[in-house]
């Protein structure tokens, strides 16, 4: 699958190695190519490959957000035509002051991409954790994979999202449409606080048990 990413950081770049290595192929699309995240991430995977915005977008299937939620709306306004009907899996979250949301509850982040992005099909994803989950799925225990919880209002994109998910390792966990975002925000939050503030494990992740009626 041709998968773009706009954002080549800590999230866009652990993501964008596991996909590679998953068998896809992946273009960072970047207005400086020689950004020091960029050559960093080219250097842990030369298989990556470097484009304008545009041309990564064009060229996609499925495209990553993963810039700092202040940089979404700039970064997605030249793209908006192009956008128009493509997969946009949302990885970004609103974290404001004093780790509360930074859009105070009144609307989630994913609405914002949407607005920006509005022929997208947007799918929240790889919201629910850090960064150090990402290029390798924890392992799972026993019969129980690590879950991740994703949502959007596109059946046909949320089925494209779960398949790649689950080729990098997670159990898709579908929490409904794109009004769920709001509350998978409010998930990385507590993860944020357990692990950044508390002290819990990096990798500390959710699961959906399986039980027996």
């Amino acid at each position: 699958m041709q998968i773009a990413f706009l954002g080549a950081g800590q999230v866009g770049g652990a993501l964008a190695v596991a996909l590679v290595r998953a068998g896809h192929a992946v273009t960072v699309g970047a207005r400086d190519a020689a950004s020091k995240s960029v050559r960093e991430l080219v250097a842990r995977e030369r298989s990556i490959a470097v484009a304008t915005p545009e041309a990564a977008v064009q060229a996609a299937e499925v495209v990553f957000l993963a810039t700092p939620f202040a940089a979404v709306t700039e970064a997605l306004a030249p793209l908006a035509s192009q956008l128009a009907g493509k997969i946009l899996v949302d990885c970004t979250n609103p974290v404001g002051a004093g780790l509360t949301h930074g859009l105070k509850s009144e609307r989630s982040g994913s609405e914002v991409v949407q607005a920006a992005a509005p022929g997208a099909r947007v799918v929240k994803a790889f919201t629910i954790y850090g960064f150090e989950n990402f290029e390798r799925a924890p392992a799972a225990v026993g019969i129980v994979r690590p879950g991740m919880f994703f949502c959007g209002n596109d059946a046909a994109a949320k089925s494209t999202v779960a398949t790649l998910l689950t080729e990098l390792g997670w159990d898709p966990v579908d929490v409904g449409g794109l009004a769920q975002a709001l509350h998978l925000e409010h998930m990385t939050l507590l993860w944020i606080r357990m692990v950044r503030v508390g002290g819990a494990s990096a990798h500390t992740v959710w699961s959906r048990l399986p039980t027996r009626v």
